[in-house]
């Protein structure tokens, strides 16, 4: 018991002292979970979830942990998944392209000027996957930006996929009615 307890003392001094992995105010993802640093001790580093819930962690465990900090991340990157038609011509998925990155160029201050635009996938002969990767001039410390500049990327994307007339509708469906006795 005691050796335990001094090796969880010893671990979480390393990992609090020498591994240091974030500081107060970071935000951080541990276990898939967004967090917040709210305070640090020895034994213990508490955090705040994006609701405000409370999260104690002993150290001892997050030693062994993966940890993503926002913080000390550079400028970061992100993506939007969309469906469009098959019949697509691939001309207008160029200019698809060509509009976002437009709009990416008038946007200095959000975002970096290239987009990567990647057709992910044909599925059933019917639909392309696409995937457009775009890059924030911020890292996600700030989440509410990050989210505020993402909303006002799909907004955008929405209303070129509008202006272009680039949709996607599900195939119809075949529909057998049973009648009751």
């Amino acid at each position: 018991m005691i050796g335990s307890t001094c090796k969880n003392i010893f671990e979480s001094f390393v990992f609090v002292f020498v591994m240091h992995p974030y500081d107060v105010g970071d935000r951080c993802v541990i276990d898939g979970i967004i967090l917040l640093v709210e305070e640090i001790h020895l034994l213990t580093t508490v955090f705040l979830k994006i609701d405000n819930e409370k999260v104690f962690y002993p150290n001892a465990t997050l030693v062994s942990k993966p940890i993503s900090n926002f913080y000390r991340s550079p400028d970061m990157g992100d993506a939007v998944e969309f469906s469009i038609a098959f019949s697509t011509p691939a001309a207008k998925i160029a200019t698809l392209k060509e509009k976002i990155a437009e709009y990416l160029v008038q946007n200095p201050h959000n975002w970096y000027p290239e987009p990567l635009l990647m057709v992910k996938a044909i599925e059933n002969v019917n639909k392309l996957n696409l995937n457009v990767l775009f890059q924030h001039t911020i890292n996600f410390q700030n989440f509410a930006e990050k989210n505020l500049r993402r909303t006002e990327m799909v907004i955008t994307l929405k209303r070129i996929l509008e202006e272009l007339e680039i949709d996607y509708t599900l195939l119809p469906q075949q529909v057998h009615l049973t009648g009751q006795k």
